[in-house]
């Protein structure tokens, strides 16, 4: 669960909240550290060296869900992201996408480390491929969108993330798929 739990989707407000993720300060070394809210534990924030993570919108759980209310919920989510990068299309220009699916094929065999960022963003379940808009703001970071969420019962999660090193956008080779 996020901060962002009940709260709906307003996206003159997602466009505000990403502009001012890119003038937060990020780290530039240490630990990947996790933030919650201090009364309910609620995941507000994930910052690492040169990184920040933050919940932009929560969807309902989906305990006891399934289709077409499921596929509704799914749809739901995707036109959030849709809409958030149409905008951020319009002020910055075409975004990238790069998939997730490589890191976290690493990731969930234990062989290799992945990135911080990567590592980051799978302890918040955010398997999702970023949409990425690289660099956007006078200091050079570079900013992304992500939808993801643990498991069947867990709402989705729509979360932006600013960073101040490139993306990696590297992939397995077609034989380690």
């Amino acid at each position: 669960m996020t901060c962002r739990a009940g709260e709906p989707f307003v996206l003159p407000r997602a466009v505000a909240e990403v502009e001012r993720l890119l003038a937060t300060a990020v780290p530039a070394t240490g630990p990947t550290v996790a933030a919650g809210d201090p009364v309910t534990g609620e995941w507000t924030a994930t910052e690492g060296a040169g990184f920040r993570i933050v919940p932009l919108w929560e969807g309902d759980p989906l305990t006891g869900v399934y289709a077409p209310e499921w596929n509704d919920a799914e749809e739901a989510a995707e036109a959030h992201l849709a809409a958030l990068t149409e905008e951020l299309d319009r002020r910055w220009g075409p975004h990238a996408t790069v998939p997730l699916y490589g890191p976290l094929l690493t990731w969930q065999g234990g062989g290799s480390p992945v990135q911080p960022l990567f590592q980051a963003l799978f302890a918040e379940d955010l398997y999702g491929d970023l949409t990425v808009w690289d660099p956007v703001a006078p200091n050079g970071r570079w900013a992304a969108l992500t939808v993801g969420h643990s498991d069947g019962d867990a709402p989705l999660v729509l979360a932006a993330l600013v960073g101040e090193r490139t993306v990696a956008r590297e992939q397995p080779d077609a034989g380690s798929r």
